[in-house]
């Protein structure tokens, strides 16, 4: 049996479609238990409204709240919040993973003062997966570092490329560097010395990617710093959105408008199904030492479920193992991260 701790109170619709999503994943999951991290009492309370199997759904109590717009630091101070507990348990051994739709910043300072790095990880990284024409990409980081090291786009990739192998069943990745050009000698200080470093590495490096290929799948992970991975994925998840106001607006203009719209609405439910980032999950954290799953702030039942199922497949398929064995056999990795300055 497997075990995932989730913040019952993390993420803008907690703790409600926290409880209906964990309860979806015990229903479809037969080797599962979930621990609810939160206000036992409550918890207990709404529980009484819905039909589970009680021997496998569990209460951890925690007696406050990470708030979604509390700093990291304040975050911290919060010792028995509902993501703290869920943490906790992953670094007890009492639960295999942890999943929360809660402030992605406290999550992620949560798990590293909590659980640590893999040996050999430098800078954890948020891993994001964004639809393309045929399949998934994988983003790189999408949040985690606003300032990074050549070295550290390299550790990006590795662990960007373990994860897609292993949970995608992508033998050989096809990895890039996201940069303003195609050519090598295209992008800022950060991503041509990258660039050299990716190139002589084993791994299935493509070259610079730009914008708009990410979406055409010419990488199956993409690698980038922080700051520039969340404008991009803040710019995608935007994307369907304004599509879908767009045409609401043109489709009152005109009878036809509506006959048509009425004729391709399969189609465009099949494209809300791909770009929906409840299909998602969440993202993992790559490089801490444990399972860490951070789900959209807005996720819903279907969200959660995905990403409790997600973290259960990371944690069975031993990424974090497998990430630890990449980075300490990359020996570009070892020669330059021992020489590398502060230059970019």
């Amino acid at each position: 049996m497997s075990c995932v701790a989730v913040d019952a109170y993390g993420g803008d619709n907690a703790p409600e479609e926290v409880i209906k999503g964990s309860i979806k994943a015990l229903s479809e999951v037969k080797d599962l238990y979930v621990i609810l991290t939160g206000y036992k009492n409550k918890l207990k309370n709404m529980l009484a409204d819905f039909e589970y199997d009680r021997n496998r759904l569990l209460i951890e109590d925690a007696d406050d709240i990470v708030g979604m717009i509390d700093k990291p630091s304040l975050a911290l101070k919060k010792k028995n919040s509902s993501m703290s507990a869920g943490v906790r348990l992953v670094k007890e051994k009492k639960a295999d993973a942890f999943v929360t739709a809660g402030n992605s910043g406290a999550s992620m300072a949560f798990s590293m003062f909590t659980l640590g790095r893999i040996k050999g990880v430098t800078r954890p990284a948020i891993a994001t997966l964004l639809p393309a024409l045929k399949g998934n990409v994988l983003l790189v980081d999408a949040g985690a570092n606003t300032d990074c090291k050549p070295s550290n786009l390299l550790e990006f990739a590795l662990m960007g490329g373990v994860y897609v192998k292993y949970m995608l069943n992508i033998e050989s990745p096809r990895i890039g560097i996201l940069s303003n050009g195609s050519e090598p000698g295209k992008g800022d200080q950060l991503t041509i010395k990258a660039y050299d470093l990716l190139s002589k590495s084993r791994l299935n490096f493509v070259g610079n990617i730009e914008g708009d290929e990410i979406y055409k799948g010419k990488a199956d992970v993409v690698v980038c710093d922080g700051f520039i991975g969340n404008i991009v994925l803040k710019t995608s998840e935007s994307i369907p959105q304004i599509i879908a106001e767009f045409l609401q607006e043109e489709i009152k203009k005109s009878f036809w408008y509506k006959i048509g719209f009425l004729l391709a609405k399969p189609a465009f439910r099949l494209l809300k199904n791909r770009v929906d980032y409840s299909e998602f999950g969440g993202a993992p954290l790559l490089g801490v030492n444990g399972t860490c799953i951070i789900s959209h702030g807005r996720s819903n039942a279907m969200a959660i479920k995905n990403a409790i199922i997600k973290a259960l497949k990371f944690s069975k398929e031993q990424i974090n193992d497998k990430i630890e064995a990449a980075i300490n056999n990359c020996k570009i990795l070892k020669k330059y991260g021992k020489v590398e300055t502060d230059e970019v």
